[in-house]
């Protein structure tokens, strides 16, 4: 039986690390990191997830600033609006929620933030980074999910890793995070030939794929450590509705060394890496190093 990666947990000891070093810079430094978020409409799942990070921050002792903006604000309005706040010093980190209205071109919205304080990491720039080893903001979700994995394991050098899943905001990060580690990386999709057995040959999987419980206990290696970063609501046999992740849980927790629940595995972590970006934002435009926890 696997052991089970509790994110819940491991998102509130980071907080709780943060919540100390955000005390000292604001006394050795008189910094307060800020952060700017932007929700544009009524998604009600957007307005849960902005309130999350909005009490998470100033738990944490970050500045929390909102814009909640109507349906109908036009392109130009939220242009002109993340340009003043790219001006603003007491600003570290800008988001943009996403999904934004069909009228909004969303790539031109978050190419304007500055790369320095887009703290979703999705900026080319950043992006450009990554893939280069350079010192840029590491997507939130990735960045969680790699933070486990160090934990459990300590070195991942030499590991053998397989992320399913090649988006811009999940898979293709993280396989520059695991190559950066020294893990050899294979990348697997909806194209990829005999999937199941790319799969069992990994010492680490990392499910992103967005497909329900696509990645059965047969197709991992015994051992294998499991982050299932995959959300999927689902109808079960009642007629209610349940999450799921893109790994068949019952199976796979049979199988793994270790495995992400859904939910409570790598969702909690995408809002501490999103104030943990602020943080490393605020340490860097302020040019001082990050306090010890």
């Amino acid at each position: 039986m696997a052991k089970i990666i509790d994110g819940k947990q491991f998102a509130a000891d980071l907080r709780g690390k943060m919540t100390t070093q955000i005390a000292s810079l604001k006394e050795q430094h008189n910094i307060v990191p800020g952060l700017a978020v932007v929700l544009v409409g009524e998604d009600p799942a957007s307005q849960v997830y902005v309130r999350n990070k909005g009490k998470q921050a100033k738990e944490c002792g970050i500045n929390s600033i909102e814009h909640k903006l109507d349906e109908s604000t036009d392109e130009a309005f939220l242009l002109n609006l993340i340009d003043e706040m790219n001006q603003d010093p007491a600003i570290n980190g800008i988001l943009v929620q996403l999904p934004l209205p069909k009228h909004i071109d969303s790539d031109k919205v978050l190419n304007a933030i500055d790369p320095a304080k887009d703290v979703d990491g999705f900026h080319p720039i950043n992006v450009g980074l990554l893939s280069t080893g350079g010192k840029g903001m590491i997507p939130c979700t990735p960045l969680g999910s790699l933070m486990m994995l160090q934990d459990y394991h300590g070195d991942l050098t030499g590991m053998n890793a397989v992320v399913v899943g090649r988006s811009n905001i999940v898979g293709k990060p993280m396989f520059n995070l695991l190559l950066q580690q020294s893990c050899t990386v294979t990348v697997a999709h909806s194209r990829t030939k005999n999937i199941e057995e790319v799969v069992r040959e990994a010492d680490i999987v990392v499910a992103a794929v967005g497909v329900p419980e696509l990645v059965k206990g047969s197709w991992i290696k015994p051992g294998a450590t499991v982050i299932d970063v995959g959300i999927n609501r689902i109808e079960t046999d009642e007629g209610k509705t349940k999450l799921v992740g893109d790994v068949e849980f019952e199976s796979a927790v049979e199988v793994a060394g270790a495995i992400t629940p859904v939910p409570g595995g790598v969702g909690p972590m995408t809002i501490a890496c999103l104030l943990y970006n602020t943080m490393v934002a605020a340490c860097r435009h302020n040019n001082v190093d990050m306090p010890e926890a």
